[in-house]
C-alpha cells in the first residue's frame, strides 16, 4: 500500500493542490451533507437527485474545482438516468480544513460510508459507482481496492496511477520523498483493484498524458476493463469535446455493471 505520507511535505503539496472556497445555494432536486472527518473538519458533498431508483455514482472531482461545479452537470447525468453525488476535499468549497495527501485517501473512506448511509436513510439505492476525475482518481483506485464487495464499478478520468506522476511530469519540488518507492506502492495496488473499471482520457491531455491512462488499464486486475480515448481532448475540454461519447461510454458502463437491475428502474 502507498504511504501518502511520505509525500506530505509542504513544499510540494501546494503544487499539488489548488483549494477554492466557492459555495453556491443547493439547487432543486439535491440536497447538501457535511460529512465530519476529523477534529472540527468537515467534507461538503451534494447529491443530485433524479430519481430514486436510479444508480448513484460518488463524484470525486479535478483539482481546482468544487462541487458547486457540477451543480448544471447533473443534468447530463440525470438525461443518461443517473443520479449524482459530488464530493469535496479539504479546503475546497464549504470544506474546512487543509489538504493533504494522506487525509485525501483517508477521507475517501469516510465519505464513501457516509454516503451509503445517507441513501439508505433517504430510501435511494445504496449500490455505487465511484467516479474520480484527474486529482480523484486517487480517491477512486483508493476505494476500488479496499471496499471492492461495495462498489459497482469505478471510472477514472483523466486519471493517473499515482501522484508521483504529475510530481515528475509537471518538475515539482520533492525534496527527500521516495517518489520511486509509492509509484511502485501504486501500482502494485492497482494490480489487485478487481472492480469493473472504465478509463476515460483526452487523446491530447498534456497535463495528465494518455500513458498514463494506458499505464491504469495495464494494470488493472480486474478483467472487466475499457479504456476510451477521446480524439482530441485535452485535460480540460474533455468533458466538451468528447461529450456524446463521454457520456455514452459512462451510461454503458454502468448498465452492464450494474448487480441491482429491477423491472422499474427507468421510473
Amino acid at each position: 500500500m502507498p504511504d501518502y505520507s511520505l509525500a506530505d511535505n509542504p513544499s510540494t503539496l501546494r503544487f499539488i493542490f489548488y483549494p477554492r472556497e466557492d459555495v453556491t445555494p443547493c439547487p432543486e432536486n439535491a440536497f447538501d451533507l457535511l460529512v465530519p472527518v476529523g477534529s472540527k473538519v468537515s467534507i461538503a458533498c451534494r447529491f443530485h437527485i433524479g430519481h430514486r431508483e436510479w444508480p448513484w455514482i460518488l463524484f470525486f472531482h479535478g483539482n481546482g474545482e468544487v462541487v458547486s461545479d457540477y451543480d448544471e452537470v447533473a443534468s447530463v447525468y440525470h438525461e443518461k438516468k443517473l443520479n449524482l453525488a459530488v464530493a469535496d476535499y479539504r479546503g475546497y468549497g464549504a470544506s474546512t480544513g487543509v489538504p493533504t495527501l494522506s487525509d485525501l485517501v483517508r477521507d475517501a473512506h469516510t465519505l464513501l460510508e457516509a454516503t451509503k448511509k445517507a441513501l439508505s436513510e433517504k430510501g435511494f439505492r445504496s449500490d455505487l459507482w465511484v467516479m474520480g476525475r484527474s486529482l480523484g482518481s486517487i480517491s477512486a483506485l483508493e476505494l476500488a481496492f479496499h471496499h471492492p464487495r461495495e462498489l459497482n464499478g469505478i471510472i477514472i478520468e483523466s486519471g493517473f496511477p499515482s501522484v508521483v506522476r504529475i510530481i515528475t511530469h509537471l518538475g515539482v519540488p520533492a525534496p527527500g520523498i521516495p517518489l520511486e518507492a509509492i509509484d511502485q506502492a501504486c501500482l502494485e495496488m492497482i494490480q489487485k483493484i478487481v472492480v469493473p473499471t472504465l478509463v476515460i482520457h483526452g487523446e491530447r491531455d498534456t497535463l495528465v498524458p494518455l500513458k498514463e491512462a494506458e499505464d491504469i488499464y495495464r494494470h488493472l486486475g480486474t478483467k472487466e476493463k475499457e479504456l476510451v480515448i477521446i480524439p482530441g481532448a485535452t485535460h480540460n475540454d474533455i468533458f466538451y469535446v468528447g461529450f456524446q461519447k463521454y457520456f455514452e461510454a459512462i451510461q454503458r458502463f454502468v448498465l452492464k455493471t450494474d448487480r441491482a437491475k429491477t423491472p422499474n428502474r427507468d421510473g
